[in-house]
């Protein structure tokens, strides 16, 4: 699908980005020995996991369905964008708070010979890094619509594009909080400056990473077609030999895959005939209607007000 392909054009993308950015994060801590500059070195490396996460994952989800897993294993994505916010917690998060205790309770300055080597590395990791959130930018427009960002990333159904955002995003604001506690070291050559930004870096990792696990969550346990889309399936729905819906229920069991489950009501009169068919005729006005319905489940009724769901 193109979305997917969108997906994976913006994964690759921040991959190439974090490990070159990472290597050379690396290369100036091992110079100036800035606890800002590890903690971003670490920040980068555990982005660049995350990206392999979100790929295998992505691998992983197009098995064909099982015996043991009949419906697939579309989910499979879900799970690894919710190890992609463990990582970003765990590596990412607390190891930034960790560094910054240490640096704090120990603050050191710079070598005057190489104070110049940070500040370069991050302001050439705000140009890739920037380069690489515009191509997350880009893909995400192509299925955020009218949403605001806030609405995209709490209601999309696929994680990757949402979890590539926040990891860019906060990738920026890390690598200004980190330019901003070097800067203040050289000019001052006190290290508590360092040690600060690297608490803001650890801060930002752990609040991402908590975001991202609430939104994982809520996709792992089975949410709902989109009002959308709900909408659309009870407009298809009805039809020749069904005159309206007794109860409706729909879950994803992918991003791409929607389940439907529905109790229709047929008229008495009807043979069975008729029903199979009215059956094979609303099934296609729902996937006509919603592509991603994968798998379409409807049993007929005679409609009372009994049988009507409860508000």
């Amino acid at each position: 699908m193109a979305h997917e392909s969108g997906s994976s054009r913006a994964i690759i993308a921040a991959l190439i980005a974090n490990l070159s950015i990472a290597a050379m994060k690396f290369l100036a801590y091992l110079l100036t020995l800035s606890s800002s500059m590890l903690a971003e070195s670490i920040h980068s490396l555990a982005d660049s996991g995350n990206q392999l996460l979100l790929l295998v994952g992505g691998k992983q989800a197009k098995r064909q369905a099982s015996p043991e897993h009949p419906f697939g294993y579309g989910r499979e994505r879900y799970v690894y964008a919710f190890l992609v916010s463990i990582i970003l917690f765990s590596v990412g998060g607390m190891f930034a708070l960790y560094e910054a205790y240490s640096k704090w309770q120990h603050p050191h300055g710079m070598e005057p010979q190489w104070a110049w080597v940070p500040l370069v590395v991050l302001v050439g990791a705000i140009i890739m890094e920037g380069r690489s959130f515009t191509v997350a930018i880009k893909e995400s427009n192509l299925t955020r619509g009218s949403k605001s960002w806030g609405q995209f990333i709490k209601t999309a159904k696929a994680p990757e594009l949402p979890v590539i955002l926040l990891e860019d995003a906060a990738a920026l604001l890390g690598l200004v909080f980190a330019l901003f506690g070097v800067s203040m070291t050289i000019a001052t050559g006190n290290g508590l400056w360092d040690a600060l930004g690297t608490g803001l870096i650890g801060v930002l990792l752990v609040c991402v990473a908590v975001i991202l696990a609430l939104e994982t969550k809520s996709l792992l346990l089975g949410e709902s077609a989109t009002v959308d889309d709900v909408r659309a399936i009870e407009a298809a729905l009805v039809g020749p030999g069904v005159s309206r819906i007794i109860h409706l229920k729909t879950l994803h069991l992918g991003p791409e895959e929607l389940l439907v489950a529905a109790k229709i009501a047929i008229s008495e009169s009807e043979t069975g005939a008729q029903i199979a068919a009215a059956i094979d005729a609303a099934e296609k006005r729902v996937r006509s209607a919603v592509p991603i319905a994968a798998v379409i489940y409807l049993e007929p009724d005679i409609y009372s007000e009994a049988k009507a769901p409860q508000p």
